[in-house]
């Protein structure tokens, strides 16, 4: 049953997986479209106006083989002065075969020039694992001169189990490194329906790196976990990184928030504020399955910092 709050007042509404950047002064925004079946972009000036602004597709599925059924979680990301556009998608005849995908836009215009197909991401020559699986949700972030790409795939037998992976890149559509597994499903709050870690994020303060994550069911058990590393160690030894114990977000009954998950960060119009923005559900109840309730929404986060430069996450009042 929905349960309307003063904290649960959708900012975008029906987008999942929302992934905000900002470059030179401008907001686009993206998330998973509820059919699954193409990419949309926004842009605007202000995060509010975002909420309103003009949605334009960018790109729609194929009709067969890839890229042509469930397309998720895009994330858009500016690097060697062009832009790109990272997702996942099946295939029609296959759905579950989800693989990650690359666009390169042809121009400096995201929204209006054409985008160019780069196809799937490659792995890096000597790497026998990465992406033969189903692989979604990567993100790209840059530490000491290095860009590096995060991930979930399964992997197991029977029970497929999501797990993150890491790699540093060699260019926009190809690793340089074999995969590092970053974290597995720990703790109990990783293995509600499903055992899954996925939905990478990452948000640096002071030479600390936080990578908040989505775990289990994509239902109210949905959560965010974090990890954590600093700055100027090797990203890619296990031993960098510190898994927090507990989720750092979880499903508030009280505020009408179920399920919040797969988040993305940006800062505020004058940059002295870190912005969560994430999806969540007003309701626990789903018939059917979950992945296909369209009524995930997008929220904003103001994160806040204690004296130690450790950031905390909540669902305030609007």
């Amino acid at each position: 049953m929905l349960k309307e709050t003063e904290y649960n007042r959708p900012w975008i509404e029906q987008r999942a997986d929302p992934y905000v950047i900002k470059k030179d002064g401008q907001y686009y925004f993206t998330a998973s479209y509820p059919a699954y079946d193409r990419i949309l972009l926004r842009s605007a000036q202000t995060l509010d106006a975002l909420a309103g602004a003009e949605e334009v597709e960018v790109w729609h599925k194929h009709e067969t083989g890839m890229m042509s059924k469930n397309v998720w979680a895009p994330e858009l990301h500016y690097l060697d002065g062009r832009w790109f556009l990272y997702f996942a998608a099946g295939e029609a005849e296959e759905q579950w075969k989800i693989r990650p995908y690359v666009l390169e836009c042809a121009g400096q215009d995201p929204l209006r020039d054409t985008w160019i197909e780069r196809g799937p991401m490659k792995a890096a020559d000597a790497d026998e694992f990465s992406f033969r699986a189903f692989s979604l949700d990567a993100t790209i972030f840059e530490s000491d001169g290095k860009r590096y790409y995060v991930w979930a795939e399964k992997v197991g037998v029977g029970k497929m189990i999501s797990n993150l992976y890491i790699a540093e890149m060699e260019s926009p559509y190809k690793l340089k490194t074999v995969q590092v597994l970053l974290t597995t499903p720990d703790y109990d709050w990783e293995r509600v329906m499903y055992w899954v870690d996925e939905g990478p994020a990452v948000l640096k303060r002071n030479g600390n790196i936080y990578l908040t994550f989505s775990s289990s069911g994509t239902g109210a058990c949905y959560c965010v976990g974090m990890m954590r590393a600093k700055e100027g160690t090797d990203l890619l030894d296990p031993r960098s990184w510190e898994k927090l114990r507990y989720p750092v977000l979880q499903t508030d009954e009280e505020k009408g928030i179920f399920g919040p998950g797969h988040n993305s960060f940006t800062k505020s119009e004058d940059d002295t504020k870190d912005i969560m923005i994430v999806h969540y559900r007003q309701y626990s109840e789903i018939i059917g399955d979950s992945l296909f309730d369209p009524n995930r929404h997008a929220k904003r986060i103001e994160v806040k910092w204690d004296e130690n430069d450790f950031p905390t996450f909540e669902f305030l009042a609007e």
